[in-house]
């Protein structure tokens, strides 16, 4: 006689690495009866877009950027002509931090980690041959984000190409460098005012443009867990929208240009419904708190890196399988941009073929896995569905902390979320030293040869001595007399409390003002941010 089946364990078989419990077989009982609503609807659940990528594979855009203008311009060519969709530019340390190649301070950083472009003349060299209206071009910048705005803007006009016709994103996310990378200028609220002037005046000449991309990627590799990476975004998020609200802003009309950028990390499922979860909440915290109905408005809209901390130095070749592994999550998650990083950047700057490898990780996924014919396809997965709505509870959970404690701003003026990081990414070394936390060729499976990577990428030495000599040059050939009116200019914008400081800037780019000049007149006027110190 047949026996009525066996209910499944419910028994943890683990956590997330974020802590939640993973059940060993997730049932109905573990979630809501159904995902909420279709792909394109309200509460964004299951995507943006209604027909996910069916209409429009995601967007391939490569990070990259070394050396030279010239030198960045041929290997977007490549990338191009490889297949890649969209740009993404990277900018040396002196560029980032508002240094000219030619100050002490900028050493032999110029030109090492990114591109450097410290005026006009060299953004016109980086997109020589590369017609702006037909590129969307993403920019990680951020403490001087709205002078090389300025200067793309002022490209353009070199180039004939109308305003109304550039798309691409500046990331202009000041809050998380406070707190995870370091590239920040001024103190907090000048800097939050000058972020607002930048959207508010790309809203209005480059409505195509997106003029901030709030990023939880680099407090993710500072080792933050995945459901803090979406917290502290969503709370850096909202503190964006308050100032533009309070400048007078339309949350229906500038949230529509509001973009996210996150890493990927290995523990598949999580990440998957992080991104599921994160689209959701901030549709319900846009509708919830500043009355949003414009679905297009409400739309969580999000890059993502595959990569970063992640991948590692040893057994270098382990991190293609990462990195596609990866991809797959990013695209269940309902990306619309992936960046997928190289095998080889744990220790250097992508070869052209490991930077061609990236790319074709995702090219092969496009076109011959199939995972992409299918809206959500994993919408309805007990597993996943449940990992949604937990994942969703603790990001709440996370940003009551912060309401709690006063607020994103004052979180990261006491240093409070600075120290809250700290402690992550100690945990998380911790946990790797105690095999807590398995990391293929670091601290298991170490043996065997690992592969060679053969000749190591490294920067010309003569690149200081050529940016610097045609910094030299422009400085030369300019006319110095419209460089001083248009600084004069920014400096009497800055010290007032109601001027757009953009246009001041687009000005000055004309001219051939340097990024080192423009950031030294904003300096005078509102000084510089000091790192708080907690004992």
């Amino acid at each position: 006689m047949a026996r009525a089946a066996e209910p499944p364990p419910t028994r943890p078989l683990g956590r997330t690495p974020s802590g939640i419990e993973i059940p060993l077989v997730a049932g109905p009982g573990h979630h809501r009866t159904a995902s909420e609503g279709e792909p394109g609807q309200w509460p964004f659940t299951r995507g943006i877009f209604p027909d996910g990528y069916t209409g429009r594979t995601w967007t391939m855009r490569q990070y990259s950027g070394f050396g030279t203008a010239e030198e960045s311009n041929a290997r977007y060519k490549f990338l191009l002509e490889s297949g890649q969709t969209g740009l993404s530019v990277a900018l040396d340390l002196p560029t980032q931090c508002g240094y000219d190649p030619v100050d002490p301070i900028a050493g032999p950083e110029v030109g090492k980690v990114g591109v450097s472009l410290s005026n006009l003349s060299e953004m016109e060299l980086l997109f020589d041959g590369i017609d702006l209206g037909g590129i969307s071009t993403s920019f990680t910048i951020n403490g001087t984000a709205a002078i090389i705005y300025a200067m793309y803007v002022a490209c353009a006009d070199k180039q004939g190409v109308p305003r109304d016709r550039l798309t691409g994103t500046i990331q202009n996310d000041i809050l998380k460098e406070y707190v995870a990378r370091g590239t920040w200028i001024w103190p907090v609220r000048p800097s939050m005012r000058l972020i607002a002037d930048t959207i508010l005046y790309a809203n209005q000449t480059s409505p195509r443009f997106n003029p901030i991309s709030i990023a939880g990627a680099h407090v993710r590799d500072a080792g933050c867990t995945a459901v803090e990476e979406m917290a502290y975004t969503l709370a850096n998020g909202l503190a964006y929208v308050d100032e533009l609200v309070a400048r007078g802003g339309e949350v229906a009309k500038f949230a529509k240009r509001l973009s996210f950028f996150f890493y990927v990390h290995m523990d598949f499922f999580e990440e998957i419904a992080k991104f599921r979860a994160g689209r959701r909440l901030w549709a319900k915290l846009l509708s919830e708190r500043y009355g949003v109905t414009d679905a297009k408005a409400l739309m969580f809209r999000f890059g993502v890196v595959c990569g970063g901390s992640s991948l590692t130095a040893a057994q270098p070749f382990n991190n293609v399988v990462r990195v596609g592994i990866e991809t797959m999550a990013a695209v269940f998650g309902g990306a619309q941009s992936i960046f997928t990083a190289a095998f080889d950047e744990a220790t250097q700057i992508p070869s052209e073929f490991s930077a061609e490898l990236a790319l074709r990780t995702q090219q092969v996924l496009a076109a011959e896995s199939g995972i992409a014919k299918s809206v959500d396809p994993l919408g309805g997965s007990h597993l996943v569905e449940y990992l949604t709505d937990r994942t969703e509870e603790a990001i709440e959970a996370v940003m009551r902390e912060i309401d709690d404690y006063g607020g994103v701003i004052k979180a990261i003026e006491d240093g409070w979320l600075q120290a809250r990081l700290a402690q992550r990414a100690l945990e998380r070394k911790i946990a790797i030293d105690a095999r807590e936390t398995l990391v293929v060729g670091v601290n298991v499976h170490t043996g065997g040869s690992g592969g060679e990577m053969g000749e190591q990428f490294r920067i010309d030495p003569e690149t200081t001595r050529t940016v610097k000599a045609k910094y030299a040059a422009i400085r030369e050939s300019r006319n110095e007399g419209d460089v001083e009116r248009t600084l004069a200019a920014l400096s009497r914008a800055a010290a007032s409390d109601h001027e757009n400081i953009l246009p001041y800037l687009v000005d000055c780019c004309h001219a051939y003002a340097t990024v080192g000049e423009m950031v030294s007149r904003l300096s005078a006027e509102w000084g510089a941010f000091e790192e708080p110190i907690r004992l």
